[in-house]
C-alpha cells in the first residue's frame, strides 16, 4: 500500500463555558453552520460525522457541554489548510472564549489525528479510543498531533 491508500482522521472535543443556548455561547453557535459548510467545501475534505441521535455510541458524549467534531480528509497538509488558512482560524483563535483551555473531560488532549484505509470511515468508539491513547501515551504513529506527526502506513 502506498500513502495515497490512506486518508486523515481527526476528531476534537471541547468543553463549552456555558450550555449552546446560552448568550455566551451565540457568537460561537452563529458561526458554526458557516464553519461546517467551509469545511465541506474545502480542498481535501472527503467526510465529517453528523449527529445521529439513534446512535447508541453517541452516549459516550452524553454532556451536553461536551462539543464533538469528527471528519476525515485526504491529506495532514488539507485539514491545517483548513484550521489555519481560512475563517475557520478566527473561530479557533477566539476559542478560549466559548471552551474551557485542556479541561478534564478531554483529559487534556482535545485533539487526535490518524491514518485511516481509504473508503473507510472512523466511529464515535474509535475516536474516543485515540483521544485516549494520545492522553496516556502521548503522540504516536496511532494518534498524533499538527505539532507531532507521522506519515501514513507504508507497504
Amino acid at each position: 500500500m502506498s500513502s495515497s491508500d490512506y486518508h486523515l482522521a481527526q476528531a476534537n472535543v471541547a468543553y463549552a463555558l456555558a450550555p449552546a443556548d446560552s448568550p455566551q455561547m451565540a457568537d460561537y453557535i452563529a458561526r458554526l453552520d458557516e464553519m461546517n459548510q467551509l469545511a465541506d467545501r474545502s480542498p481535501g475534505f472527503v467526510w465529517r460525522y453528523l449527529t445521529d441521535t439513534r446512535d447508541p455510541q453517541q452516549r459516550e458524549l452524553s454532556d451536553p457541554n461536551v462539543l464533538f467534531n469528527m471528519s476525515v480528509w485526504e491529506s495532514i497538509e488539507a485539514l491545517h489548510h483548513y484550521t489555519y488558512r481560512t475563517a475557520h482560524a478566527e473561530v479557533y483563535a477566539g476559542r478560549r472564549r466559548w471552551f474551557v483551555n485542556k479541561p478534564a473531560v478531554v483529559g487534556g488532549h482535545a485533539l487526535a489525528m490518524w491514518w485511516i484505509r481509504r473508503g473507510e470511515l472512523p466511529t464515535v468508539a474509535s475516536a474516543k479510543e485515540r483521544l485516549e491513547l494520545i492522553t496516556s501515551i502521548g503522540p504516536s504513529e496511532r494518534a498524533f498531533t499538527f505539532k507531532q506527526r507521522f506519515l501514513p502506513p507504508s507497504a
